[in-house]
């Protein structure tokens, strides 16, 4: 683990930094963290408007309904540049920063090359933001685009699930307030040694696809079976991830019983809940505009809220005071006409008051309705998830994620959950899981055997026509013949269990002799049945792109006239990216194939 990261609270190891990213006016790196909020804090007000101060923009990428290369994103001070950019500067830091920190560690160990990075997204992510997060690696320098294999993906509740098979019982908090594992805290078996036997068993084995976790499992999984199904919610800064894993025996694989699902129900959400209180307190246009002309010192007002915000709990008596730079005060009395206090006063917002300390007080039931509509959105996710047939059968909730630290988090879902007789167990270093779990993930990528596709994947292809069965609009007469356009051809349906390795292979011949390149239009939908890739629902998600080599285009390998020639396409998609390979048939070489999620 890094040992601590610089900056923050005096006295304080964080082994955890904020998104922030500080670019100098000119656009320049030149910090990331805690130590660019706070450069940015105490940097002069009219010096902070030149600054480009980015925070919390891991969702933006989500959000965006067309991402691609050229999104932009919004610096607090309103100025623009792209995403990819801002994220790439992120990734390099992270680089030199991880890479100094092996240094001082190994000395001797060589940089280039012996480095897998593993970059972790909400399992919600589609996969055009978990290109793009490949693509800012890439323009980071984490690896090139030639040792592409060195760089993976993990999904954050999946790297959670590998994590928590790790853990002892001492290392888990139930909620429900009785011990995991029936009060049998006092045993301490050996990790290893239920797997010992399966792993001698594996590799006597000539059978290279089965994976196994070199590692075993914790104690709480040595009480479960074969065939046990536990449901992983991760609560971050921006969503929410819902994942169901079944465990199977003997291996300590996982297999995948839903397709992800989750939501914006992140920690943010009460951020933005305090924002639109204060609104109500001083006025939406007041607060936009203080946002706009002293970026720093808003800055500073939600980093005052954010360390109250840490010590919210359901149960929790006396009131809190939270900080208002005094510049919102000064700013606000020059706007107004008048001061602060005039302004809570004539407030509708009763539950707010003006303290003498010259500060924001707030009653604890005021700061815990400020979580209520985040955690029922929360909680709400996970009773849809569980009334669904696939997931029956459920023993365990596994809370994780950085706002699964919250108190008033845990208690809500344990008084939600708990009386259904689900166990709700929280990790001693919640905050951690995520981040351990993408470490074990890259050391075992196969830990996860079979995933549920999120949609269904095709392309269009023409059909000969079928009266009565195709729509006459769709008739289309070539040559004589009659064909039915625009027929989706489906590669894979929403919710279909697809192992790793599977493949769903495809040929396709290039159009006329001597053609460089085929491009083929990937369509996407949520249904299961579309039949046609104009159905409402169904749209253009990317390009599988297959680049020809010119040699062997004339002829064939024994020196026949030129014929038709064959490209065949393999499919994955039982991985956390979608990947594809391809051969020419007539000479059995490589043919370069991509999949461009970005370019649509």
């Amino acid at each position: 683990m890094m040992r601590k990261w610089e900056g923050g609270d005096p006295g304080v190891a964080h082994q955890k930094t904020p998104t922030c990213l500080l670019l100098t006016p000119e656009g320049a790196f030149h910090s990331f963290g805690y130590t660019a909020r706070d450069y940015y804090h105490d940097l002069d007000p009219e010096e902070a408007r030149d600054w480009l101060y980015f925070e919390k923009f891991k969702m933006k990428i989500h959000s965006a309904t067309d991402l691609t290369l050229k999104t932009q994103l919004e610096a607090v001070n309103g100025k623009t540049m792209p995403a990819l950019e801002v994220f790439a500067h992120a990734l390099r830091f992270f680089r030199e920063h991880a890479l100094q920190e092996l240094r001082e560690q190994s000395p001797s160990l060589p940089e280039k090359d012996t480095v897998r990075w593993v970059l972790t997204v909400p399992a919600i992510w589609k996969q055009p933001a978990k290109q793009f997060m490949r693509e800012a690696a890439y323009l980071a320098g984490l690896v090139s685009r030639e040792n592409a294999e060195q760089l993976l993906i993990a999904l954050e509740p999946e790297a959670a699930s590998v994590y928590c098979r790790k853990l002892r019982l001492h290392q888990l908090l139930d909620l429900s307030g009785r011990a995991p594992g029936g009060g049998r805290l006092g045993e301490r078996r050996s990790i290893d040694s239920s797997f010992r036997q399966a792993r001698e068993q594996l590799r006597r084995s000539r059978h290279s696809r089965t994976f196994l976790v070199e590692s075993g499992v914790g104690e709480l999984w040595a009480e479960m079976q074969a065939g046990d199904r536990y449901v992983v919610a991760d609560c971050g800064g921006g969503t929410v991830d819902l994942t169901v894993h079944q465990l199977e025996q003997p291996h300590g694989t996982l297999k995948e019983l839903y397709k992800a699902s989750g939501g914006p129900y992140g920690a943010v959400g009460v951020d933005l809940a305090f924002e639109q209180l204060l609104c109500r307190i001083f006025g939406e246009d007041f607060i936009a505009t203080f946002k706009r002309q002293r970026p720093a010192a808003w800055v500073d007002l939600t980093i005052a809220f954010e360390a109250r915000k840490r010590t919210a709990g359901p149960h929790r008596a006396g009131a809190l005071n939270i900080s208002l730079p005094f510049s919102f005060i000064d700013f606000y009395r020059k706007q107004r006409g008048h001061n602060v206090e005039t302004a809570l006063r004539r407030s509708s917002v009763n539950f707010v008051k003006w303290s003498s300390q010259g500060m924001l007080r707030m009653s604890c039931e005021a700061m815990n309705e400020l979580f209520q509509p985040t955690v029922s959105g929360i909680i709400q996710h996970i009773e849809a998830l569980l009334a669904r047939p696939e997931v029956q059968g459920v023993k365990l909730l596994f809370l994780v994620g950085g706002f699964a630290e919250s108190a008033v988090l845990q208690h809500a879902v344990q008084a939600a959950l708990g009386a259904r007789g689900l166990r709700v167990v929280v990790p001693h270093d919640v905050g951690l899981t995520i981040l351990k779990g993408a470490v074990l993930f890259g050391q075992a990528p196969g830990v996860v055997r079979v995933r549920r596709s999120p949609l269904t994947y095709g392309v269009g292809v023409l059909n000969r026509f079928v009266p009565g069965r195709h729509p006459p609009e769709k008739l289309l007469v070539r040559d004589g013949r009659r064909w039915c356009t625009d027929v989706f051809e489906r590669f894979v349906a929403a919710e279909q269990s697809v192992a790793l390795g599977e493949e769903v292979r495809r040929s396709y011949c290039p159009a006329r002799p001597g053609q460089r390149r085929v491009l083929i239009n990937l369509y996407c939908c949520a249904a299961e049945d579309a039949r046609f890739i104009t159905d409402p629902g169904v749209r253009k998600c990317g390009a599988l792109s297959l680049e020809l080599e010119p040699a062997d285009c004339g002829q064939d390998t024994a020196g026949a006239p030129p014929g038709r020639r064959e490209i065949r396409a393999a499919m994955q998609f039982g991985d956390t990216e979608i990947k594809v390979t391809a051969v020419d048939v007539s000479t059995n070489r490589s043919v370069r194939a991509s999949i461009d999620f970005l370019s649509n």
